[in-house]
């Protein structure tokens, strides 16, 4: 978060000169940043960031592939601090994803106006995250989705379930008997008894009730 009398520093990395060369003189002109850099991708450009180790880099799409999204990792090992703001971008809701995933900390359209841009870079500096509205809504989608995902998770972390352990447990919660399971599973019998019996020793449980209420605690849905 920014000291009330500092200035911020920022390195603009954008491969549209026009775009660069706005952005340096309005920012140039604000007395609590500094640009310390503004050039077009090139191969030596992760040194000239690292030299000028800024607070943030503003970076466009600079690709049509992945390679930016992988630039960003590259960028925070060398300069750990360093917060990442993409402008310039589509609206695509993968594309946002991936960006988040990889540390970005602002997110900013291509319809953006530069004081759009000057804002995200402050809130940044302030420790916010920046994002467009409609990417918000696609930000709880995704978080919402993996609450499917880290009961399972945790199951096999906390518990040392495997996958066909925690489907035979979602059965078990549901009532359903060995033979059925079976059934249910297209298994010998056999074989399901002894998943259970295996479950049972794994958490430490004498029967499938007590075996149930373990994996509920842990978050498995069963």
């Amino acid at each position: 978060m920014a000291v009330a009398g500092e200035r911020s520093s920022v390195f603009l990395l954008a491969q549209n000169r026009l775009l660069r060369e706005s952005l340096a003189r309005i920012m140039g002109k604000k007395n609590d940043i500094v640009v310390v850099g503004a050039c077009a991708f090139s191969p030596s450009v992760l040194e000239e960031i690292v030299a000028a180790s800024p607070d943030v880099l503003l970076m466009d799409s600079f690709t049509s592939g992945l390679a930016h999204l992988q630039f960003i990792r590259e960028v925070q090992r060398a300069v750990p601090e360093v917060k990442v703001v993409l402008i310039g971008m589509e609206a695509d809701e993968q594309l946002f994803l991936q960006a988040v995933r990889e540390g970005a900390s602002g997110y900013v359209l291509q319809d953006a106006s530069a004081l759009e841009v000057l804002a995200a870079f402050r809130s940044v500096v302030n420790g916010e995250a920046v994002c467009p509205p409609p990417m918000s809504t696609c930000l709880f989608r995704y978080v919402a989705r993996q609450s499917t995902v880290l009961p399972n998770y945790q199951a096999r972390v906390t518990l040392g379930l495997t996958s066909r352990e925690q489907q035979i447990m979602s059965l078990v919660g549901r009532g359903l008997t060995n033979k059925e399971i079976a059934c249910h599973l297209h298994l010998a019998e056999q074989t399901v008894r002894n998943h259970v019996h295996r479950i049972f020793r794994k958490i430490g449980v004498p029967n499938r009730l007590a075996a149930v209420e373990m994996c509920r605690m842990q978050g498995l849905p069963v």
